[in-house]
């Protein structure tokens, strides 16, 4: 008997797929699903149920039909992506430039789920290759909602890991402008207002808000203080990695820096502003190689880092930056000292530093919170303290100075972590015109 006559003996591929099945069964940890063994001795032995319904059965010499066979590939391709994308990777774009130059707004991505384990669907109902929406309406169905659960990854989120995770602040958007910071704007201008001009307010479950991606900076149990735009953890300089940015101000003699001078030094000149009354360019985003780079360039008579300190530029500052009250006086550049939560910690609580983790109590891990005066209640009980249910971390773009991240809303909770980025399969420019606008170098790059 031939390998080819093996591969297409019925028991050889029973036991095939059947061992795969198991594995991926003991894996979820859900047994009950050893049931499936049925539907895969039958497909493969039995043949009792037609389980392709939609699949035309032919005699022999009869015409196939395309659009038969195209439906069938469809709904194949459908199943396979739909389970590929719960369980190992999934596509992801950036969006936006709070990761450069580490990743440029125009990567497309893969993102693996398998690092650190991916989520079993809380909300399972949805319309394949959708994440939230469809047509501007809700694509999903919350008539079936599991418990947070997480399947075995190689390993835990580390420090320096770049993480793909769901918006804490995406729990709750406005009909009118999904894209704003519903709580933000509740802070600035009041949730009557708010809702009033922008509502109705629309509430998505965990696996459903807008998808992120960051560097974790801290993990849970680190103590983390930012000092003049430098990260320390546990009181030791954090390492800055290559594609770390800030910004600065350059002052020229007057002119534009040559723009082909610029792109080669990897800076985005689309994002650069130049200010004639400078005269120079007040907010250049630069890594560590580039400062370097452009205090060689002749037309550039001073290079200073734009390091915010307190009092801010700006009077409501305080109600940006997290855990906005004034009390704590810190900024973007000059943050903490902040303890990251851990599971099983207790900390101790007082109205000085209960806004460091009400929202944890309150919105993450579901306990009614509320305060008499000095006394803080916690499901109707007074309370001195409290112990964290699961981790939390700390998330920085590494655009630092243009990145919505941890410094504006706050701890990422341990069941809103989605992925890695592992891989950029395509990279386009929208600045540009095809084909220029695509970035070739960076096809098929590891992350």
């Amino acid at each position: 008997m031939s390998v080819r006559d093996i591969c297409r003996n019925r028991w050889v591929k029973f036991s095939f797929w059947a061992l795969l099945y198991v594995l991926w069964v003991i894996w979820l940890g859900n047994y009950w699903w050893l049931f499936g063994l049925i539907v895969i001795f039958d497909i493969f032995i039995t043949k009792k149920v037609k389980w392709a319904f939609w699949k035309k059965s032919y005699k022999e010499g009869e015409k196939h039909s395309e659009w038969n066979d195209w439906l069938d590939a469809i709904i194949f391709a459908v199943i396979f992506v739909t389970f590929v994308n719960m369980f190992f990777f999934r596509a992801f774009k950036i969006p936006s430039s709070s990761m450069e130059s580490t990743l440029m707004t125009g990567d497309h991505l893969f993102v693996s789920m398998l690092a650190w384990g991916p989520k079993v669907p809380e909300t399972p109902l949805t319309i394949p290759f959708t994440h939230n929406t469809i047509f501007g309406r809700k694509s999903y169905s919350t008539l079936i909602h599991n418990d947070y659960r997480r399947l075995k990854g190689f390993r835990h989120v580390r420090r320096g890991d770049i993480v793909v995770f769901n918006f804490p602040n995406g729990d709750t958007v406005l009909a009118k402008c999904p894209g704003e910071d519903y709580h933000a704007l509740c802070r600035t201008i009041g949730r009557a207002k708010v809702i009033s001009a922008y509502g109705p307010v629309i509430t998505r479950p965990v696996d459903k808000e807008d998808h992120y991606v960051k560097r974790c900076v801290a993990i849970p149990g680190d103590t983390l203080s930012i000092r003049d735009g430098q990260v320390y953890i546990n009181s030791v300089a954090q390492e800055v990695w290559p594609g770390v940015q800030n910004t600065y101000q350059v002052i020229t003699s007057g002119q534009r820096i040559n723009q082909k001078t610029l792109e080669k030094m990897g800076l985005n000149t689309s994002e650069l502003r130049f200010d004639s009354s400078l005269p120079g360019y007040p907010d250049m985003p630069l890594t560590k190689a580039m400062l370097e780079e452009i205090g060689k360039v002749q037309i550039v008579q001073q290079v200073k880092a734009n390091n915010d300190v307190y009092p801010p530029d700006y009077p409501e500052n305080y109600k940006f930056i997290f855990p906005f009250t004034e009390d704590f006086r810190w900024t973007r550049d000059n943050f903490g000292p902040l303890w990251i939560p851990r599971k099983g910690e207790t900390v101790s609580l007082d109205t000085k530093n209960l806004p460091l983790y009400e929202r944890i109590i309150r919105d993450y891990e579901n306990n009614t919170l509320s305060v008499s005066g000095e006394k803080i209640l916690i499901n109707g009980s007074e309370a001195s303290s409290y112990t964290f249910k699961q981790d939390y971390y700390f998330m920085m773009g590494d655009n630092r100075h243009n990145s919505l991240d941890s410094r504006y809303w706050g701890f990422v909770p341990e069941d809103h972590i989605v992925g890695r980025p592992a891989l950029i399969w395509l990279s386009t420019d929208a600045a540009k015109r095809f084909p220029s606008n695509i970035r070739w170098r960076r096809f098929f790059k590891f992350v």
